[in-house]
């Protein structure tokens, strides 16, 4: 067993030092960061080094739950202290800055949901299981699509917005359609419940999963972002001033409270947690503490995704394939390929500030990732009988042909349309 422990420290530390090296020695070349550590997870799961490791998701959900689960809400808190753009509840102007986020959010997701659905129907999935996996991997996810976001807050005496509106559409899309995708998960629970679709569920499901847990969620958000800004930067006690000492902790903090209290409000901590991050972002705009928040965030993210990928890739190579078949693949490729950019391009039409180039990549760069795992394994947590190893096997495949499609494209790409580098955070 130390034998054993003594090679997990050895593969996790070797892993983590490619996690800090690789984004800059792969700049300009199509691989990324995420696609190599997944083949070192292959490579390792291919040797007998492994042997006495869990890594089957079906027997160990709980675990893929609250692991990915993690992951999405610390990325989530990076993605709303990285956007530069405000967004202010009472003016129509800012909303209109956002339009291109509106678009993806309210036209391209639900087509993406009703696309996969009907995929999954045609294949010959029940309509409980095929309205799961159109919601699982339908978000754009916050952990695997950083080389086409934005990088961080850019800090300073300067203005404060996104020259990017590509990389700004897919960050801000991201932020926020993690949470959205949770109504149409519960949709999938009820069906799969045996409640029906009758009138009386449908109403349920549109006043209260789809309306008032997002405004729970959203509105235990910003009350908490307002309350820790107003402590950080303005409280009449110097000691509870810690954007003075820069105790970047705070958005650990930030992030756990608005998550575990809109949970508790039956809201949806998805979107408390960016609700949360926009709202303290938007108290002293300019202040380096911004910067250094995200920074404690980035890396913690980058962290867990390391050990997610690794343990992705093992279970790759050790069986979490072994009932993909056609109807597997046509659906990942369907998605990756033909829905998601198809809707993108639909959501944008006519999208002022945006040329066609620009429209279509953010219509293909739709990242699928950690929040599908997390999607899937919340589910079954609560209707097993919706679970197979057949729907493991479709989304780790899905998951695996966007890191590889996407982080393959991505740099040249990105590079092709005209959008600029990611800059260094603070900057």
């Amino acid at each position: 067993m130390g034998h054993l422990s003594g090679l997990v420290y050895l593969i996790a530390g070797g892993s983590l030092l490619l996690a800090i090296v690789l984004p800059t020695l792969l700049d300009r070349w199509a691989v990324s960061a995420p696609m190599v550590l997944v083949g070192v997870g292959i490579g390792i799961g291919l040797t007998p080094l492994v042997d006495g490791l869990a890594v089957d998701p079906v027997h160990h959900r709980a675990l893929v739950e609250h692991v990915t689960g993690l992951t999405v809400i610390i990325a989530l808190m990076g993605v709303g202290l990285a956007l530069d753009r405000p967004l202010r509840l009472t003016s129509w102007s800012s909303w209109r800055t956002w339009g291109s986020t509106w678009r993806m959010l309210a036209i391209a997701m639900p087509l993406c949901i009703a696309g996969v659905t009907l995929v999954g129907l045609w294949v010959g999935l029940g309509l409980a299981t095929a309205l799961l996996l159109g919601a699982a991997l339908a978000p754009t996810d916050p952990v695997l699509a950083s080389d086409v976001q934005v990088a961080g807050p850019r800090t300073g005496e300067h203005e404060v917005d996104e020259p990017d509106e590509i990389r700004f559409t897919l960050t801000s899309e991201a932020g926020l359609n993690d949470g959205l995708a949770f109504p149409f998960v519960f949709a999938a629970l009820l069906v799969a419940g045996g409640s029906g679709i009758g009138w009386s569920d449908g109403l349920e499901w549109l006043g209260w999963y789809a309306v008032a847990k997002v405004a729970i969620g959203v509105g235990v958000g910003i009350a908490v972002g307002r309350v820790l800004a107003h402590i950080a930067f303005r409280a009449t006690s110097r000691s509870l001033r810690v954007a003075e000492r820069g105790e970047a902790l705070t958005s650990l903090a930030a992030l756990l409270t608005a998550y575990g209290l809109a949970e508790v409000a039956q809201g949806y901590g998805f979107l408390a947690v960016f609700a949360c991050a926009m709202t303290f972002r938007s108290a002293e705009r300019s202040h380096d503490y911004h910067a250094a928040m995200h920074e404690v965030t980035e890396r913690l993210e980058r962290l867990l995704t390391l050990l997610l990928l690794l343990a992705m890739g093992v279970a790759l190579s050790r069986g979490l394939l072994d009932e993909l078949d056609w109807r597997g693949v046509a659906v990942g490729l369907g998605l990756v390929l033909v829905i998601r950019p198809a809707a993108g391009m639909v959501a944008l039409a006519g999208s002022p500030g945006m040329g066609g180039s620009q429209r279509a990549a953010v219509a293909f760069f739709g990242v699928r990732g950690v929040g599908s795992l997390y999607y899937v394994a919340y589910a079954l947590g609560r209707e097993p009988d919706l679970g197979s190893g057949w729907l493991w096997s479709t989304v780790a495949f899905t998951v695996t042909a966007s890191v590889v499609i996407h982080g393959a494209l991505a740099t040249p790409l990105m590079r092709w349309v005209g959008s600029p580098p990611r800059e260094p955070a603070g900057t």
